[in-house]
């Protein structure tokens, strides 16, 4: 079997073709360290979790997910919290609502893990799930929050389960995220975070009009590899940029994709790069119409 990404090892070396992995997996960690530094240090340059934190004592940091579930339970967040979930709606309105999912969330490399075993594994196939229930899902954890006046995805969140695991040890909450790995590698590719996590689809809203995006500038140089397609956690969104047909612009506008830069790093040809959604020219030097670009969202 072909290592997927072989060919952009071969043209560009290892680093090349694994520099955006290289440096989401150095921000993932990075931050890990940072709220494990004062528990287990007594360096508090942040305090609290990825639901709320104060970094260096000033600012502020608010999961909105969890501050919205706060609100429909009819609990206002006190003004700090507030003011943390503006600081966050507003960063990923710009650089993404998925790039949480990709650089910052804790359970990426468990499921990215969970799909190098299943590609090693060459396991294929798998349960048929719907990309929408991830959206029934978020919609759930609302009407829940309503009904019992709580924070109702806390009670089995796989992030917080994990930062608690990291806290404290061994406990019930490492069950919850070796489920959620076993069922990436067994059940279906990908399956939890493009399938079934409401965090990843409350950002994917939240970033649908965000700034920072992949696009396939270069999309004419497009050998046909598939190794895109193959190591993109959300493979349906390349299409539209990539095979656009002088209809749709190479900027990859849907909404839920994670701003990874896989598809960057294992292109032997250097197609895709980051830029902006309104750098999205046809081939013809026109700009995309909102119109064109439909079927990206």
């Amino acid at each position: 079997m072909i290592k997927v990404g072989a060919d952009a090892i071969a043209e560009k070396g290892w680093l090349a073709a694994y520099k955006w992995l290289i440096l989401r997996r150095a921000a993932q960690f990075g931050i890990l360290a940072l709220f494990l530094l004062g528990p287990l240090a007594g360096v508090w340059i942040v305090k609290g979790n990825l639901t709320y934190s104060l970094t260096l004592g000033v600012l502020p940091l608010t999961d909105p997910y969890v501050t919205l579930q706060s609100l429909v339970t009819g609990h206002v967040p006190e003004k700090m919290g507030l003011i943390g979930a503006g600081i966050v709606l507003v960063f990923y309105f710009l650089v993404g609502g998925r790039s949480f999912c990709a650089w910052v969330c804790p359970i990426n490399p468990v499921t990215d893990a969970a799909g190098w075993i299943r590609r090693r594994l060459n396991i294929r196939g798998g349960a048929q799930l719907s990309r929408a229930t991830r959206y029934w899902i978020l919609v759930t954890t609302l009407l829940v929050s309503v009904l019992t006046g709580s924070i109702a995805w806390e009670w089995i969140n796989p992030v917080s389960m994990l930062h608690r695991g990291l806290f404290f040890g061994v406990g019930a909450g490492w069950m919850i995220v070796l489920a959620v790995f076993l069922f990436d590698i067994f059940v279906t590719k990908n399956g939890w975070c493009g399938r079934l996590c409401p965090v990843g689809a409350f950002y994917s809203l939240l970033g649908r009009w965000s700034q920072v995006r992949v696009s396939a500038t270069k999309r004419t140089a497009c050998n046909d590899c598939m190794d895109c397609f193959e190591v993109c956690p959300e493979p349906q969104v390349i299409k539209p940029g990539l095979k656009g047909g002088g209809v749709r612009g190479p900027v990859i506008l849907a909404a839920n994709c994670t701003n990874c830069g896989r598809c960057i790093d294992v292109c032997s040809k250097d197609v895709f790069n980051f830029g902006l959604r309104f750098n999205n020219p046809l081939e013809n030097g026109a700009q995309a119409t909102p119109q064109s670009a439909a079927g990206n969202k």
